[in-house]
């Protein structure tokens, strides 16, 4: 039985690739800085702890007898959360460091990092036409300040320690991944969870306006939880050591991923554009040439089918949560 560590365990996608290798028979050690109450999901097959694993004895002792490791640990969420948490952001590449260090130590055979788009130059992302990003559009490097720094030096250490030490390093770059039992609420959630939660609350609430961050016209490609996972497990069983997109690439703009989902909800709100709010890049989509390429694969899932299991989720949240403020 392979023996995996999920550092991250306790967040949106580490929580569904705990699923997804705890269904596949694998021995699972899981790991997050919350308690275990604050989990998005917690599976009783996997090994459940609470730790903190910016600590080098942490790390060194979680990673005894571990034969993969999945880091997906981060101090991040949405561009509200990261254009005012640089520091915070930065901090996390503790977090990767000393699992490297402890994986060398301790004879891990392959790790996975749990990289991002917003390594890549910020320069490329000015208008909202753009080019679909390549994986060599990172360098020169001008990535996303505190967050993308983070991810991209991060990046190099894998590199590093693979051909330093061997350690077999795997490295995904994530664009915009969304769906079920993610964060939603208190300023950390991403632009699909944040939408659908303020059109389920205008729905439930009867109110007729949504407040839109920026002029709406921004384009972005988000990507379904379940392609996510499943791209995540076959770069991780591949031989691709480079860097690599695991995206959509069905790019659209705010107002239409907004129409999209009142569309899903049965309402029709107008909209308010907060242009003094945080907006990031004008533009990213995904460029999948390299993964379909290398592995014959790339996401699948359409938006609107990936969105029809978020805001009904979402939907049934709020609607728990209203209750409860109702009752009190």
């Amino acid at each position: 039985m392979k023996r995996v560590l999920v550092a991250g365990a306790g967040g949106f996608i580490g929580g569904w690739l705990t699923k997804e290798l705890v269904s596949k028979g694998y021995f699972v050690t899981a790991i997050d800085l919350k308690p275990l109450s604050e989990w998005y999901q917690v599976f009783p097959e996997a090994k459940n702890f609470s730790r903190d694993l910016s600590s080098l004895s942490v790390c060194d002792e979680s990673t005894h007898e571990i034969d993969e490791i999945y880091n997906l640990a981060a101090d991040m969420g949405g561009m509200g959360f990261i254009e005012n948490n640089k520091a915070a952001c930065m901090l996390t590449v503790l977090i990767n460091t000393h699992l490297l260090i402890a994986a060398r130590r301790n004879g891990v055979s392959k790790f996975f990092f749990a990289s991002s788009a917003c390594v890549y130059r910020s320069n490329m992302q000015e208008r909202t036409d753009v080019a679909p990003l390549k994986e060599e559009d990172a360098y020169p490097a001008m990535p996303e300040d505190g967050y993308g720094w983070e991810k991209l030096f991060s990046e190099r250490m894998c590199r590093h320690f693979r051909e330093d030490y061997g350690l077999e390093t795997r490295i995904a770059r994530y664009h915009n991944i969304y769906g079920p039992h993610g964060t939603w609420h208190g300023g950390r959630e991403k632009v699909p969870a944040a939408l659908c939660r303020k059109i389920a609350e205008a729905k439930l609430n009867k109110l007729d306006h949504l407040r839109i961050w920026g002029d709406g016209k921004q384009t972005r490609s988000f990507t379904y939880i379940k392609d996510c996972i499943e791209g995540t497990i076959k770069l991780m069983e591949s031989e691709i050591s480079e860097p690599i997109n695991i995206g959509s690439a069905e790019m659209v703009s705010i107002n239409q991923l907004a129409g999209l989902i009142q569309g899903i909800a049965g309402v029709e709100l107008h909209p308010i554009y907060d242009l003094t709010a945080p907006k990031g890049v004008r533009g990213r989509n995904s460029d999948n040439s390299k993964i379909q390429k290398l592995l014959n694969w790339q996401p699948s899932i359409s938006l609107s089918a990936g969105l029809l299991e978020t805001y009904s989720w979402i939907e049934d949240e709020v609607s728990k949560k209203l209750s409860l403020q109702s009752r009190r």
